[in-house]
């Protein structure tokens, strides 16, 4: 579901230098964020133990974790609003708190809690946030956008949760940022909503804007991000595509229906070194490993040369959210 838009569209659009607010820009790198070696304490209790996190320029990066994890903490050093304990921080080469006058119009935050004043009316609130910004996305065009064209006159306080949470996604955008915080973007959306989001993230990708995003929804993790890095009491136990993740470890699982009792033994010596074999439950076989169509022709053959009839062959990978308990537990954070 990797959608495109024009450039007057959603995101960066057509910004002529001279529009443009010169904020300095800092080094280019490969980069648009950079946290190495990030520690931030409450009291005796490390939040944060020794981060490392790149966000590519142009790429969507989703942080996964616990409860408690750390996630939230990161995400505001990474705005400036917090400072940290050790560690260094660069936010498109600058750093943000020293440099926070200067990102203010080249990042878009998403707060978990909103952000709104409560008494302003949902357009009033778009075009308060659009008023920063030099060359900012039409308020009235980004409310059709976002589904709240017939919400616009409705106060914050009266929007529904869904309903606040696509506008602070608008508030977040609406400056047609390079970097973009998105803490938990779909919280509390229904499933159309959640797709509406998705495809908005998609367009940002499209027109070069870097994403950070949290989420504790595996699929929207792996629908969307490029990478994921996942962490766990503060430190970084896991990073990679979404696909590296999951072909990780035990890798894929090849299960089969057969006559109980098989002798499996054969069928180790005829799979490349590391497969192993076994019968769950009787009549129920389980081989293990990295799955290629020559390991499911070895399966089969060696089957057909015992002449057993091999029923109910399934390949079956991992999921992310395998992945992710795999790391931190199956446990309740608080």
């Amino acid at each position: 579901m990797r959608s495109t838009t024009a450039r007057s569209g959603a995101t960066t659009g057509d910004r002529s230098p001279d529009r443009r607010q010169q904020a300095p820009a800092g080094p280019v790198g490969e980069h648009a964020l950079t946290v190495t070696g990030l520690v931030k304490h409450w009291g005796s209790t490390a939040a944060v133990d020794g981060l490392d996190l790149t966000v590519p320029h142009g790429s969507v990066v989703a942080l996964l974790g616990p409860n408690g994890a750390g996630k939230t903490t990161t995400v505001e050093i990474c705005e400036g609003f917090r400072r940290p304990d050790q560690g260094q921080v660069r936010v498109l080469g600058l750093d943000p708190v020293a440099d926070s006058d200067a990102l203010r119009s080249r990042i878009g935050v998403m707060l978990q809690g909103g952000g709104a004043y409560t008494g302003a009316r949902a357009e009033e609130m778009l075009r308060l946030c659009a008023s920063y910004y030099v060359d900012p996305i039409d308020p009235r065009w980004l409310l059709d956008v976002l589904g709240l064209r017939d919400a616009a006159r409705t106060s914050v306080r009266r929007l529904s949760g869904g309903q606040q949470q696509r506008l602070a996604l608008g508030c977040a955008i609406v400056g047609r940022p390079e970097l973009v915080f998105l803490d938990e973007p779909t919280a509390g959306l229904d499933a159309h909503a959640r797709i509406m989001v998705w495809e908005l993230i998609d367009r940002l990708r499209a027109d070069g804007v870097s994403v950070l995003l949290t989420t504790h929804m595996m699929d929207e993790a792996e629908e969307l991000s490029d990478r994921v890095v996942i962490i766990d009491h503060g430190r970084k136990v896991a990073e990679g595509s979404p696909a590296d993740l999951t072909r990780k470890g035990a890798e894929n699982e090849l299960r089969f229906t057969a006559p109980r009792g098989l002798d499996l033994s054969l069928l180790e010596l005829a799979l490349p070194e590391g497969y192993t074999s076994s019968e769950p439950s009787p009549g129920s076989y389980l081989v293990v490993g990295p799955m290629t169509p020559q390991v499911l022709a070895t399966v089969t053959a060696w089957c057909a040369r015992i002449n057993v009839l091999a029923t109910d062959l399934r390949v079956e990978s991992r999921s992310l959210e395998d992945v992710f308990l795999g790391l931190t537990g199956k446990g309740l954070r608080g």
